[in-house]
């Protein structure tokens, strides 16, 4: 008792300071609890200009942003699109070419990064993307067609507290860091992991007990003894357990560490409750204490019903590697309109191919094998905004090992030479096992893999940019999908009373329909509309069709018919039309027509 007492009163003499310094943008409140990290991860090339070798922090990414806004003025907006929990900015950019039209009024794509605090990867391949657009503006033909006619919202870190705390500090956690009472004793965050070794990481820690007390033994085929095989309870020699202390003295290590909610479960779509009544229902861990509880996840929804025109959205995680889509809580086959499920099945075989990814499906039975995920927001993507929505896996260290010592295996083994052997990355995947004093164990060792660089990220480099690359592949296609409605054709036909009849062809010429079915049916875009507005010199003459008509939405690439369609007008004189095409997905733009008089 009189261990925890002090421990919960250093706590707050920690918390209390920690507000003051978490004035630093790059310093939360959570990160203040903690000694402060400096990770060589962390450091880029050149700071405040992107690289895709490094792992930039918050206050960075505002530079880099910003640096582009000044670069490109005329391509780049940047903006904060929310708070977070501790009162962090969610910084956002619109990148598109702001002299074609306001980029509510033009198809857009919606990509997003870093909501769970741990999974960094995601950061930079959000900017690599956002990059590639900029720097390809005026130089690749088909990149300026893009920032010509189309619109993409990019929002690098959606939860600007964990990520900060996790790229400062040794500790790590699932998303938010709003206090939250894991192990039910009343208290909230009490037993983060610890940083025994000083090291930088919370990694393992084995103790030597003899045989038959343990529940390791050192794997037998690993000469160097670094390798730990889990053989059951009483079958070992050794205790294998994270590093760390139980700071409050409930026989347990780390088991209530900072937050503990999870902003991927807080979506609205089939949102369950972490506990229920009947004891016979439906659960979700980390779901928050309802749907939308969470401020980051709140500034995602209201973004985006409050942009309609977005069609695609790319939210990542770390570390399959996958590309992860909708249903998440049923099969493709039971829930999704079969023309909307092609567009997806289309994208997986694509994406596939781009990335080279082994793995691309559903989240209920393809990722998930028949478990749900409530609160998720490849449901809510489909089920209530209508969109093509990917919640893609990056990383996966298993993808980026060879088989280095020949022998027809790539295993954990072959992880063990990188480490030993590759100049980039010696040394950083996996540190040996070190004496260290434990307060309550005594003496145990201290090592492991890389919790943080290896197991969850790749290592800053070489092998970090592999990674933004497969991505970014699959992400570029993505940014070429959206659909686009345009005027293609334009007829004047001469009548017996001497009035002319216009016709005017409109079609999506791009890849996706400017309305999923699932969109039409949650009424999440509007049924389009063409609108003729007349100039000097012309009016509708008797029988023409009304100056506004719908047009109803139009059918993409995988369709058979329904991607063109034509509207036309009586018109009696001569002179300038101006034609109005509205669709909530396909764009909204004007056309200049003459009439002329025969």
């Amino acid at each position: 008792m009189r261990r925890t007492i002090l421990m919960l009163l250093a706590a707050l003499v920690v918390l209390g300071s920690a507000q003051a310094f978490a004035t630093s943008p790059e310093v939360t409140v959570a990160a203040a609890r903690s000694r402060l990290v400096d990770y060589p991860e962390t450091h880029p090339l050149v700071w405040g200009e992107f690289d895709k070798y490094h792992y930039p922090k918050y206050a960075e990414i505002i530079t880099i942003m910003n640096n582009w806004a000044a670069k490109w003025p005329d391509l780049v907006e940047v903006y904060s699109a929310g708070k977070s929990f501790e009162g962090l900015d969610i910084w956002q950019m619109t990148i598109t070419n702001k002299a074609t039209g306001p980029a509510e009024h033009k198809p857009a794509m919606f990509v997003g990064a870093n909501r769970h605090s741990g999974e960094v990867t995601t950061r930079p391949a959000a900017l690599e993307f956002a990059w590639r657009l900029l720097s390809g503006y005026g130089v690749d033909p088909e990149i300026t067609y893009l920032l010509d006619n189309f619109a993409y919202y990019v929002r690098p870190v959606e939860n600007p507290d964990g990520s900060e705390m996790y790229l400062n500090t040794a500790q790590t956690n699932r998303s938010t860091v709003r206090p939250y009472d894991d192990d039910g004793d009343g208290v909230c965050d009490e037993d983060p992991g610890d940083d025994l070794d000083g090291d930088g990481f919370i990694r393992q820690m084995r103790q030597y007990v003899g045989p038959g007390n343990g529940n390791y033994i050192i794997d037998p085929n690993d000469p160097s003894g670094r390798i730990m095989v889990r053989v059951g309870d009483g079958n070992g020699d050794y205790l294998v357990m994270n590093e760390g202390i139980d700071n409050d003295g409930d026989g347990r290590i780390n088991e209530d560490g900072i937050g503990g909610l999870d902003l991927h479960r807080n979506y609205p779509e089939n949102w369950r409750p972490m506990r229920e009544a009947t004891g016979y229902g439906w659960t979700q861990g980390g779901a928050g204490e309802y749907p939308l509880s969470e401020p980051e996840m709140r500034s995602m929804f209201l973004w985006m019903v409050t942009h309609p025109n977005i069609s695609i959205v790319q939210t990542m995680d770390t570390a399959v590697p996958m590309h992860l889509r909708p249903p998440s809580t049923s099969r493709t086959e039971e829930s999704m309109f079969p023309e909307d499920a092609a567009y997806y099945v289309w994208f997986d075989t694509h994406g596939k191919e781009l990335s080279g990814y082994a793995r691309a499906g559903d989240v209920y039975q393809d990722y998930g094998g028949g478990r749900p995920l409530f609160g998720h927001s490849p449901d809510y993507g489909y089920f209530q905004f209508g969109a093509i929505w990917y919640g893609d896996e990056l990383w996966g260290r298993q993808d980026y090992v060879e088989d280095y010592n020949g022998d027809g295996v790539i295993d954990i083994y072959d992880q063990l030479w990188m480490n030993d052997n590759i100049d980039e990355i010696k040394g950083k995947l996996f540190q040996d096992w070190t004496p260290v004093e434990h307060p309550d164990l005594g003496e145990v060792e201290v090592g492991g893999w890389n919790p943080k660089f290896w197991n969850q990220n790749p290592p800053a480099g070489s092998l970090l940019a592999k990674a933004v690359d497969k991505q970014t592949a699959f992400n570029m296609l993505l940014a070429k999908s959206l659909p686009k409605l345009e005027v293609t054709g334009v007829a004047l036909q001469k009548q017996p009373d001497g009035n002319t009849l216009l016709t005017v062809t409109i079609a999506n010429t791009g890849f996706l329909p400017d309305a999923l079915t699932q969109a039409k049916l949650v009424k999440m875009v509007r049924e389009g509309t063409a609108a003729l507005t007349l100039g000097e010199g012309l009016s509708f003459a008797e029988g023409s069709a009304p100056r506004s008509q719908d047009i109803g939405t139009f059918a993409g690439k995988l369709d058979p018919e329904g991607s063109v369609k034509t509207v036309s007008w009586l018109l009696s004189g001569s002179g300038e039309a101006t034609l109005t095409v509205r669709s909530t997905r396909g764009g909204q733009f004007d056309t200049k027509i003459q009439v002329f008089d025969f």
